[in-house]
């Protein structure tokens, strides 16, 4: 069963936040409600499916075969798959630790934290990046994770002006990295074997290949110079140097709007 904006010839709504604001949450109006499902729980199974199956394999009926209830009970808290895969992200995003605002740290320290936490929620939940943009992040935890982020930048000395400017050049590059570096956990553990078994298998066989080896070889003296005897720790200091090339940037930028 599919219920759609699209398909009854309605606009979609922008947001299933905007919706539920200004109504009563938790669903529909009026009485047949099915006990013992809410619909934190609903998200809370739909976190765990999409993280155990991934987005592709997702459906009501999947989740509610999870829920042992029928797909039409799922529907007397949301109305469309799109606006349960909009609250499973903003459930995700209620995982990131945030910095105190009334601590006054370093910003720096702080953007770190921030880009990192975010990398590693990527990471964890696959079938994050391709939500991010299809759907607005209102909700109350993306909110205030885009509120620690203009805190944070707001303190660099950066003209307010270029600010979106910085926010997109950190956390565009982190939604990146993190995407590719679930993609590639997810192919490695599809293998059976271990992220150096695989990497090791890899650069093997590529370096085989004539149209290819000049190309990765002179990839594998540039990684050797970088140094990493493991592939997290490889994944690690490129991170880590990216990102310390974005905060002296930003540093950069803010000193010669002083000068």
């Amino acid at each position: 069963m599919v219920r759609s904006d699209r398909r009854s010839g309605k606009a979609p709504r922008p947001s299933v936040w905007l919706a539920d604001r200004g109504r009563e949450r938790g669903g529909r109006r009026g009485g047949g409600r099915p006990s013992g499902l809410d619909r934190d729980r609903i998200t809370e199974a739909t976190v765990r499916l999409l993280d155990a199956e991934g987005l592709e394999k997702f459906s009501m009926r999947r989740l509610a075969a999870e829920l042992d209830v029928t797909a039409m009970s799922v529907y007397w808290y949301v109305d469309t798959k799109d606006d349960l895969l909009e609250l499973a992200l903003d459930r995700a995003f209620g995982e990131l630790a945030l910095p105190d605002p009334d601590t006054g740290g370093d910003w720096r320290d702080e953007l770190r934290a921030l880009a990192r936490a975010y990398r590693a929620l990527l990471v964890r939940h696959p079938w994050l990046p391709a939500l991010v943009g299809r759907f607005l992040n209102v909700g109350p935890h993306a909110l205030r994770f885009s509120g620690a982020v203009q805190r944070v930048l707001g303190r660099t000395g950066l003209p307010e002006h270029e600010v979106t400017g910085a926010i997109a050049a950190v956390f565009q590059f982190v939604y990146g990295h993190g995407t590719v570096e679930g993609h590639f956990r997810a192919r490695v553990a599809s293998t059976g074997l271990t992220p150096d078994e695989y990497h090791h298998q890899a650069m093997t066989e590529v370096l085989k290949d004539p149209a290819a080896s000049d190309v990765i070889g002179r990839s594998a003296r540039i990684m050797e110079a970088r140094g990493g005897d493991t592939v997290e720790e490889m994944l690690e200091r490129d991170f880590t140097f990216a990102l310390d090339l974005l905060v002296a940037g930003i540093e950069a930028m803010a000193a010669r709007g002083r000068a």
